[in-house]
């Protein structure tokens, strides 16, 4: 924040008082992209707020603000009106289209608390969409790579990444699957001391458990069957920087009390070794499971938890959404395509569901959507995110009307892995883009029993079984797109991630 900002003619000198959630619009789409994010927050509940062409101001931080602009708003403005049970738009006396969640209005409507605490779609002109949320900070330049959001979840989960970063403290990670906790473990790597060194990353859970122990903490030569070298472990790879355990709830039973030690003195001895190793790693790790449950050795949760930041599904956070599908579409080497801006409408539908797998989710959507536009077709969301529909505490119209329902995730059964063929797996994995969570979703299996199918699977090779050259070969022909390279190599899209990034070879 700057001192431009706190003027006296800034809604943000009344919101630096303002102790109670503050009503905010936030840009989700706009024709001109570089307004996507701009936001207006409402310091006077007391009185209505006009919105036209023109009017209130939308800014960024340390930027002067603006009204919408766009040719396609109205001037004559619709009205919104705060009460104490929500909040009540009336429709401008123009002929702009109104909509609101995916239905147009003509003529007052009601958004409860519940609604607003949602994130409600008011959409301009069938063409400027903006969100409707809570603000519980003010709006800051607090940027950490990869991190992207505007709404009060991206910037307290910035400002803990930022703080803990300055620290050598080990960080636990909560979170849903496709959150961003490996964004968030590299912004704390990034920002650390240690940030000149690469990231060591494991995934626990794609540890054989019978060599778990040898992969963390190295082993002497002759340790065991086959160990005909002594060779390092991934504490020693990590020294003097930073070892991201992803998956830390499926770390096998066995070395739980090994890493325990590590995380009390800094030391751990290899395996067939005559004397102990310090390690001097910083400890981030990170899952979507419930620790607290019993099953997870509760001292090494203990130790973990010195530092914990919840990662916040994208469901809580919509008003980033418009923010994170800009960056998709920025960075996407289909962006230059002519005519291939995505359409406000489907960018209505992206901005409305709830998205059960998350960033990732998105992310993945957003591309078929892409490649369906670059094939000249009209992408059906339905199909695109594959759910059921299932109702959303939406607002109905006046006249009886009912709103168009979101969709949502549907439940599956879980199946018997005897039940699954190769060509089930592999069908599996490329409709999730290689990802092993997605995949096990789809299967209906857990995590731990779509590790065994991926290992059976006599196509599907580990990342680190890849030779360094055909890793080159294959990223090149993929033009450095990761999933497609996973799908090339037929090995899944996470672990081949890591390999490059410790080869250094992802772009």
């Amino acid at each position: 924040m700057t001192n431009s900002d706190l003027t006296f003619t800034s809604p943000l000198s009344a919101a630096a008082h303002h102790s109670a959630p503050l009503l905010t619009l936030t840009v989700a789409w706009h024709p001109d992209v570089e307004r996507i994010g701009e936001q207006c927050i409402w310091t006077d509940d007391a009185e209505a707020l006009e919105l036209s062409r023109f009017v209130p101001a939308f800014r960024k931080p340390g930027r002067e603000g603006a009204g919408l602009g766009y040719g396609g708003i109205s001037r004559a403005p619709l009205r919104l009106v705060q009460e104490h049970d929500g909040l009540t738009i009336a429709p401008s006396p123009g002929r702009m289209a109104v909509g609101v969640n995916g239905v147009e209005i003509s003529a007052p409507i009601h958004l409860s608390h519940a609604q607003l605490e949602a994130g409600a779609i008011l959409s301009l002109g069938r063409t400027v969409l903006l969100c409707l949320h809570w603000m519980r900070c003010l709006p800051k330049h607090n940027p950490v790579d990869g991190w992207l959001g505007v709404g009060t979840a991206a910037i307290k989960t910035r400002d803990l990444i930022r703080q803990v970063a300055a620290t050598d403290a080990t960080v636990l990670l909560l979170g849903e699957t496709g959150t961003g906790k490996d964004v968030a473990a590299r912004g704390i790597h990034a920002l650390s001391r240690r940030a000149q060194t690469a990231m060591v990353s494991v995934n626990m859970a794609a540890l054989n458990e019978a060599l778990a122990a040898a992969d963390l903490f190295g082993a002497a030569r002759g340790a065991y069957t086959g160990a005909q070298a002594s060779r390092p472990g991934l504490f020693a790879e990590a020294q003097d920087s930073t070892l991201f355990l992803d998956e830390v709830g499926n770390t096998p039973a066995s070395v739980q009390p090994m890493l325990l030690r590590v995380l009390e003195s800094g030391d751990y001895r290899p395996l067939g070794a005559s004397r102990d190793v310090h390690s001097d790693a910083r400890l981030i790790a990170a899952t979507d499971q419930d620790l607290y449950g019993g099953g997870f050795n509760q001292a090494l949760l203990r130790r973990l938890e010195s530092f914990i930041i919840q990662i916040p599904p994208l469901r809580t956070r919509r008003e980033d959404i418009g923010v994170l599908m800009l960056h998709l579409w920025q960075s996407s080497k289909l962006a230059g395509g002519a005519g291939l801006v995505p359409p406000a409408p489907l960018v209505a539908q992206f901005l409305q569901y709830d998205w059960p797998g998350n960033v990732r989710q998105l992310a993945h959507v957003f591309k078929r959507a892409m490649l369906a536009l670059q094939a000249g077709e009209a992408p059906d969301f339905a199909a695109l995110v594959d759910r059921h529909p299932a109702q959303r505490p939406w607002p109905a119209p006046a006249g009886g009307a009912t709103a168009a329902p979101s969709a949502g995730t549907a439940g599956q059964a879980r199946k018997k892995l005897a039940d699954l063929g190769e060509q089930d797996v592999l069908a599996a994995m490329e409709q999730s883009a290689w990802y092993i969570q997605g995949a096990a979703q789809l299967l209906g299996v857990s995590r731990p029993s779509m590790y065994k199918l991926l290992e059976a699977h006599p196509q599907i090779r580990g990342a680190e079984q890849i030779a360094a050259d055909e890793l080159r070969l294959a990223l090149a022909a993929c033009d450095g797109d990761v999933e497609d390279c996973a799908s090339r190599l037929k090995t899944p899209t996470e672990a081949l991630r890591r390999r490059l990034r410790t080869l250094r070879l992802e772009r």
